[in-house]
C-alpha cells in the first residue's frame, strides 16, 4: 500500500499526475519561501503576498529565479490599514490575532495595508486556474473572504489549520471544513502536523482542498477491478 503524503512535496508530486498546471499559484503568507509549490509549477506566475516588510530580500530572492511579483500587504477579507501583531522573536508566528497564552504572548502592534485578492489587477501574467496557499495565523477564511471570485477559477488550496484556539476568535478545523464544503471545497489530502508542547496533542495540519465536482474528483470509485483484485 503506497504510504500517506509527509509534507507538502509528497502532495504536489500527485498533483502533478492530473496535468494541472495553475496559470497563477498565490502565496499568502509568505515568510522566507515555500519552495515546494514554486519548484512544482515552475512556468507559472507566482503572486506573493506578505504583511512584513522584514521579509522583503526574501520576496526579491525568489522572484530571482520564479516568474511573478510580490506584494507587501496582508491580505484579508476588506482593504484597509489593519492592526497587526508582530512577534519579532518569530516573525513567522505574527497574526491579526491575539494568543489565546494571553496579552504577554501577542508580541507588538504594527498598522499594516490589507488588500482582497479579488481587487488585484489581473495583469503582467496573473491568470486562472489558481492554486492558493494561505499560512496567515488564524485569518485564513478572512483571507478567502476577500478572494470569492478568484475562488471560481481555483483548483486547489492548502491551508494551515489548527485543532485548538490557539488565537482568540481564530477558526478551528472543524470550523474549517465547515467553511470550505459551503464554498465549494471539500478536503482532499492532509500532510504535515505539528504537536502543542501542552500536552503533545495534535495542533496544527496543513489541509489540501480541491473543488468539489473539480478535477481532483472526477472518479470516486475506490479501486480499478485489478487494483481490487490484487489488493
Amino acid at each position: 500500500m503506497t504510504r500517506l503524503k509527509q509534507n507538502m512535496a509528497d502532495v504536489l508530486a500527485h498533483v502533478s499526475r492530473f496535468e494541472f498546471y495553475p496559470g497563477t499559484v498565490i502565496d499568502v503568507g509568505v515568510a522566507e519561501g515555500t519552495f515546494p509549490l514554486y519548484k512544482a509549477f515552475p512556468n507559472a506566475f507566482h503572486l506573493l503576498i506578505e504583511p512584513l516588510q522584514e521579509f522583503e530580500p526574501a520576496l526579491r530572492k525568489i522572484l530571482e529565479t520564479y516568474k511573478g511579483g510580490y506584494i507587501i500587504a496582508a491580505a484579508n477579507s476588506q482593504p484597509g490599514c489593519l492592526a497587526f501583531n508582530v512577534h519579532t522573536d518569530h516573525l513567522p508566528g505574527s497574526s491579526f490575532f491575539n494568543e489565546a497564552m494571553g496579552p504577554d504572548f501577542d508580541g507588538t502592534q504594527r498598522m499594516v495595508n490589507a488588500i482582497r485578492i479579488d481587487d488585484i489587477p489581473r495583469e503582467n501574467g496573473i491568470q486562472g486556474p489558481y492554486l492558493i496557499k494561505i499560512d496567515t495565523q488564524g485569518s485564513e477564511l478572512k483571507v478567502l473572504e476577500g478572494a470569492l471570485k478568484t475562488l471560481e477559477e481555483t483548483e486547489l488550496i492548502i491551508l494551515e489549520v489548527s485543532m485548538f484556539q490557539f488565537m482568540v476568535g481564530a477558526p478551528q478545523f472543524h470550523d474549517v471544513v465547515i467553511y470550505m464544503k459551503n464554498r465549494g471545497f471539500v478536503t482532499y489530502d492532509i500532510f504535515g502536523g505539528t504537536t502543542r508542547p501542552l500536552d503533545v496533542a495534535l495542533g496544527q495540519i496543513d489541509m489540501v482542498f480541491v473543488k468539489e465536482n473539480g478535477l481532483f474528483r472526477k472518479d470516486h470509485c475506490y479501486a480499478t477491478p485489478n487494483q481490487w483484485k490484487n489488493r
